[in-house]
C-alpha cells in the first residue's frame, strides 16, 4: 500500500471567482482504520457548483471548509482495509471522501456499489447527488402536468440534463438553456428535449420567449442571474419556480438583484428553494425509478472526465465559468 496521501486543502478564502492558489496540496501518511471504521482507496471525485458556498465563512445549510481543511466532495472508492464487519477488501463504496487519495470513513456512512449493474462513475453523477436532486425538485416540487411547459437552465449538466429528460416522460413540453451551441445541439438531438436556447446570444430573451410561446408552467432553476430574468416575465398564473442552483451568484462580492415580487402575488406563483440532504426519503424512489428508465433507454447521460488529483481545483474553476460539458468528475486512481 502506498505509504502516502495526497489532500487538496483549502488554503484561502476566494473573493469572487476561486483560484488555483485557493488550493494547496499537501502529503500525510496514509492513516490506519480505527474500530468500525473503513479505509478507502479514491477512484472518483465528484466536483459540483456547491463546493463553492463551502469556501465562504458565512451562515449556510452547511459548515463552511475552514482554512487548511480538506476539500469537501462525494466520492466513489475501493475498500482498502476495514475494521467494519459490514465492510471489506475490494467492495467499492460512495461517500464523503473529500479531495484525497485515500480517506478514513465511518462505516455506518458508506453504501456499498454493485460494479455490474451501472459503471460506478454513475453513483455520482445521474444515479447520484444530481440525479436524486433533479427526481426531487421536478416532481416533488416542481409537479409536472402533461402539456405543460417546463424550463431548465444549465440544461446540459448532471442535473439539468436529467430534469429535462423526466419533464419528458411526465408529457411535458421542455426548453433547455445552455451555453453554446454545441451543448443546444446535444441537449435537443441527444436527450430530446423540444428546444434549447443558448444564454450568450444577444437576443437571448426573445429567443426563450419564441420557444415558449404557451408561457412557462415550471422553471427548474440552476443559475439565477440574466438566465432567471429572461424567464420570468414568461411565467404563467400558477406556475412553479424550483430553485435549486444560482451559480451566476456564488462569486458574487455584493447582493444580487431579486425578482419582481409583485409578480408571486400577482400570478400566484410558487416559489421554493430546497437542500436534497432534506429529501433522503426518496432516494430508494429515485434509484428504483430513474435506474429503471436507464435500463429502458429513456434517460441518457455524459460525463467530462478530468484524470488526476491534483487537476481539481483547476476543473473546479472552470465548472464555475461553465467549461465543462455534463457531469464533472475527477478521474484520481484507475
Amino acid at each position: 500500500m502506498a505509504k502516502v496521501n495526497r489532500q487538496i486543502r483549502l488554503a484561502a478564502r476566494p473573493l469572487g471567482f476561486p483560484k488555483e492558489s485557493d488550493f494547496e496540496m499537501v502529503e500525510l501518511p496514509v492513516p490506519e482504520p480505527g474500530e468500525g471504521e473503513v479505509l478507502t482507496r479514491t477512484l472518483f471525485l465528484s466536483i459540483d457548483p456547491y463546493m463553492r458556498g463551502r469556501m465562504n465563512d458565512t451562515k449556510s445549510y452547511s459548515t463552511p471548509v475552514p482554512i487548511g481543511g480538506v476539500m469537501v466532495g462525494r466520492t466513489i472508492g475501493e475498500v482498502v482495509a476495514s475494521r467494519d464487519s459490514g465492510f471489506a477488501a475490494g467492495d467499492i463504496v460512495v461517500s464523503f471522501g473529500n479531495w484525497q487519495e485515500y480517506a478514513l470513513i465511518r462505516g455506518k456512512t458508506l453504501r456499498k456499489l454493485d460494479p455490474v449493474l451501472a459503471p460506478v462513475s454513475t453513483a455520482l453523477g445521474v444515479l447520484g447527488m444530481p440525479g436524486h436532486t433533479a427526481y426531487v425538485g421536478l416532481l416533488d416540487i416542481g409537479q409536472p402536468q402533461p402539456g405543460e411547459t417546463v424550463v431548465v437552465s444549465a440544461a446540459s449538466g448532471a442535473v439539468g440534463s436529467l430534469v429535462g429528460q423526466i419533464a419528458k416522460i411526465k408529457g411535458c413540453r421542455v426548453v433547455g438553456i445552455a451555453g453554446g451551441d454545441a451543448k443546444c445541439r446535444y441537449v435537443v438531438d441527444e436527450l430530446g428535449f423540444d428546444a434549447c436556447v443558448d444564454h450568450r446570444e444577444a437576443d437571448f430573451g426573445a429567443a426563450l420567449a419564441r420557444a415558449c410561446p404557451r408561457g412557462v408552467d415550471v422553471n427548474f432553476e440552476n443559475v439565477g442571474g440574466a438566465v432567471l430574468q429572461a424567464v420570468w416575465p414568461l411565467l404563467n398564473d400558477f406556475a412553479r419556480v424550483v430553485v435549486c442552483g444560482l451559480i451566476a451568484h456564488y462569486n458574487d462580492n455584493t447582493p444580487s438583484r431579486s425578482p419582481d415580487l409583485r409578480s408571486v402575488l400577482i400570478k400566484r406563483l410558487t416559489v421554493r428553494g430546497f437542500i436534497i440532504t432534506d429529501h433522503n426519503a426518496r432516494l430508494d424512489d429515485f434509484l428504483r425509478d430513474v435506474s429503471a428508465w436507464l435500463r429502458e433507454g429513456r434517460i441518457k447521460y455524459r460525463e467530462d472526465i478530468v484524470d488526476g488529483l491534483e487537476h481539481a481545483p483547476e476543473a473546479f474553476i472552470g465548472l464555475l465559468h461553465g467549461r465543462n460539458f455534463g457531469k464533472l468528475i475527477v478521474r484520481v486512481a484507475p
